[in-house]
């Protein structure tokens, strides 16, 4: 868990293609997948976003994106099969300690990650792309939505869409981060402490969807891809 800054100083890198994204990898020795866009068969933002056009509100009030928000703007909406929300993105560098990741890149680093990996040791933030999700509150707690570690996450920025797990918890009246790794998927500026996007990024997280171990990202991959034909009715 870590604190947002009081607002982003980095305008989104937009017009950056980096296609699939080379990332280290990870402390428990899980292999680098490609991304794949435009493949037969694979579901498009446009279509993601399409089934969250509407929102029927399962959270009982709106999060803040930031901590300097003047207002809470942001609900937590939900499906049969999911939960979504709309909002920016902040870069949760916490976990594991790597070059990307660490004190000095990042004034809020934190060692430790909500959830563990297979071995019991804190996400690599840098290799794995992952979600966080606000704590538990009376506004909404995940876990009454058949949300946990290790739960599929579909990100949509634009027009890419990428697959993670929920990894981390966050403030609980904040909502709008993902890890280092998840964020240079998406072709948004990942460093910690300028990066993000301000706004228009979807996060859809399946409902009983946890995979085993965490941090394959192979496994959240092929369990995204599946998860969201089904969403779409494909």
């Amino acid at each position: 868990m870590r604190t947002r800054m009081l607002a982003l100083t980095s305008a989104v890198c937009g017009a950056a293609l980096l296609g699939a994204a080379a990332l280290p990898a990870s402390a428990s020795g899980s292999a680098q997948e490609p991304e794949a866009d435009a493949d037969a068969g694979v579901v498009t933002a446009a279509q993601l976003l399409a089934e969250v056009r509407a929102c029927s509100r399962i959270s009982k009030g709106r999060y803040r994106t930031d901590s300097g928000s003047a207002k809470a703007t942001v609900p937590v909406c939900g499906t049969r099969d999911a939960v979504f929300w709309k909002a920016d993105m902040d870069i949760d560098c916490d976990g594991r300690k790597t070059r990307a990741c660490n004190r000095k890149t990042d004034p809020y680093f934190l060692p430790e990650t909500a959830f563990q990996n297979s071995r019991g040791e804190a996400l690599d933030s840098a290799a794995l792309p992952h979600v966080v999700v606000p704590g538990p509150s009376k506004v909404w707690d995940y876990r009454t939505s058949g949300l946990t570690g290790g739960s599929v996450v579909a990100v949509v920025y634009r027009d890419r869409v990428r697959y993670g797990v929920i990894g981390d918890t966050g403030p609980t009246g904040i909502i709008g981060e993902a890890s280092y790794a998840m964020a240079k998927t998406l072709g948004i500026d990942p460093d910690p402490s300028t990066g993000g996007a301000e706004s228009g990024v979807t996060y859809i997280a399946f409902k009983n969807s946890r995979i085993s171990p965490i941090e394959s990202r192979a496994r959240a991959q092929s369990r995204g891809a599946a998860l969201a034909r089904e969403f779409v009715g494909r």
